[in-house]
């Protein structure tokens, strides 16, 4: 689905009708911050489905424990009206969603919560505080398990949500969980979650028909965030005009990955540290800018990135297949090994970012495909060694995927292992400080064009390193100093290797050889002086 048609199923949902008002405190709730409302909220909520309209908090604090939302109700909070989460566990009854998924009766509670609704929404002007750090048990001890703590907002196989305007902070889990739902549109909304581990932003777990625009995120742990830990795809997702800050990774699909996530689109976004220094989990800067990842038997397929702006973080862009093959039910067959393909990145702009590497990493005998990177500047601190230039990196298929987890690559710009039909289009890394690893190394690949390569490395690297590599094509390469070759090819099984439209003095030689690599395997075209 593309992006004008997910805006026409935004404007659908914005034509909700939620048809009359029913104000809190005529139900008996006060926002004097202590009375405890969520029987009268909850009373407010079943009478208003009767009708279908929305349940109005006028200005002032309201402390609840878990409000269950019903078809055709809107929670709507006036300028200066907050909902305050209780700071005792046992407001939070337990629930256990009809439906299987990963942590069925793991994960029990809420402060919203939601199951098989129709037409429901969270809007106005007003403020949801969890209070997430301040919870307790009956005992008198915080609640620190993953499984106690509740979410802000869950909703369970719901359809036609609509979530805007509101701030939300300080959840005691992930801020928002949407599990298995439909035609969602969340707008303008800003996230504040720095009080616990798990704080994420948003988490679409595999979810259908999604529109996220215009908002605001700084959460601990991940930012907006795609999963998939049951039989439902992420699907037909537009994430547009967003201002994301994240100690972990900003904007990712996975790690949870069974099902997949199809026909996605992140656009306009502005990914920048965390305004909070002191990270719980995670680093002041951020883990990555952009992960895609399936290692669960999930399939990837089309996805489109662009107009991005990335300051700091660890890792801008991390593409990862592989094999955990952990499974949502213990009833089923263990998972297929994942798939992706079919990505385009384009007009992304990074810098701040840590001496870590930009990767697309496969596991042997499973390659990502049809990835093209196009019109990319990216900034990095530098420092590489020669060291890190020969290190061998381990596979680790059935590791936790995480964009730091091989540790600092031998390339300085990208890493690209076990992967086909890679196009790297008008590419530009530049550094702080020199580096003394490639800009590009390649590892088992196949069908990789290379154009218009432009970069600063030491020159006494080569500008692309390449190790079994086929069908490699690499036009008009542009190095800042004199690169000691073009590319060095390793491997008796690396074949057809293509250079043209190369400015020979910017070199000292075109091509070296290594490891069994053939000369009649390499053609050079044209070359200027």
């Amino acid at each position: 689905m593309n992006r004008i048609k997910l805006l026409i199923l935004a404007s659908l949902i914005s034509l909700s009708v939620f048809a009359k008002d029913y104000n809190v405190l005529d139900f008996g709730a006060k926002g004097d911050g202590k009375t405890m409302n969520t029987v009268f909220i909850n009373d407010a909520v079943l009478e208003c489905s009767k009708t279908g309209g929305r349940v109005v908090f006028p200005a002032g604090e309201y402390v609840t424990g878990t409000i269950y939302l019903s078809d055709n109700v809107a929670l709507y909070l006036q300028k200066g009206a907050k909902i305050l989460g209780s700071t005792s566990m046992a407001d939070y009854p337990p629930n256990m969603p009809n439906y299987t998924f990963f942590r069925l009766g793991k994960i029990k509670r809420a402060l919203i919560y939601a199951e098989f609704c129709e037409n429901i929404g969270i809007e106005g002007e007003g403020v949801i505080d969890g209070r997430g750090d301040r919870i307790l048990k009956d005992d008198g001890t915080k609640v620190k398990s993953y499984g106690e703590r509740p979410h802000l907002i869950w909703m369970v196989k719901s359809k036609r949500i609509r979530v805007t305007g509101v701030k939300l902070t300080n959840s005691a889990l992930w801020m928002q969980h949407y599990l298995a739902c439909e035609n969602m549109y969340i707008h303008n909304i800003e996230v504040y979650n720095h009080s616990n581990k798990n704080n994420d932003m948003i988490d679409l777990n595999g979810c259908k028909d999604v529109v996220v625009s215009d908002c605001r995120g700084d959460s601990d742990d991940d930012g907006i965030t795609m999963k998939s830990t049951h039989e439902m795809p992420c699907e037909n997702i537009l994430i547009d005009n967003c201002v994301i800050s994240s100690h972990c990774n900003a904007i990712k699909c996975g790690t949870e990955s069974n099902a997949g996530f199809k026909n996605i689109v992140i656009s306009n976004c502005v990914i920048r540290p965390s305004k909070d220094k002191e990270p719980i989990y995670g680093t002041p800067i951020g883990t990555s800018g952009i992960s895609l990842e399936a290692v669960d038997g999930a399939f990837i397929k089309g996805v489109s990135i662009s107009n991005l702006v990335i300051e700091g973080t660890a890792v801008p862009i991390f593409i990862r297949l592989g094999n955990r093959a952990r499974g949502y039910d213990k009833n089923l067959p263990k998972p297929r090994v994942a798939s992706i393909e079919d990505i385009k990145i384009s007009n992304v702009t990074v810098y701040g970012t840590h001496n870590y590497t930009s990767s697309i990493v496969g596991i042997p005998g499973h390659n990502i495909k049809n990835v093209t990177l196009d019109n990319i500047r990216i900034t990095y601190k530098g420092r590489g060694t020669e060291e890190q230039a020969n290190r061998e990196v381990p596979e680790l298929e059935t590791d936790y995927p995480e964009a730091v987890m091989f540790d600092e690559l031998p390339a300085s710009g990208f890493f690209v292992r076990h992967a086909e039909n890679v196009t790297f289009n008008n590419v530009e890394f530049s550094f702080e400080e020199p580096d003394k690893r490639p800009a590009l190394y390649f590892d088992d690949v196949k069908g990789v064009k290379v154009l218009n390569l432009q970069t600063g490395i030491d020159k006494n690297a080569p500008l692309i390193r390449a190790k079994d590599a086929e069908h490699v094509y690499i036009s008009n390469p542009v190095g800042d100093k004199k690169c000691e070759s073009v590319i060095d090819v390793y491997g008796e099984s690396s074949k057809d290797i293509r250079i043209t439209e190369v400015k020979k003095n910017e070199f000292s030689t075109l091509f070296r050889l290594y490891d069994g690599a053939v000369k009649k395997e390499v053609k050079t075209g044209v070359v200027y002086k």
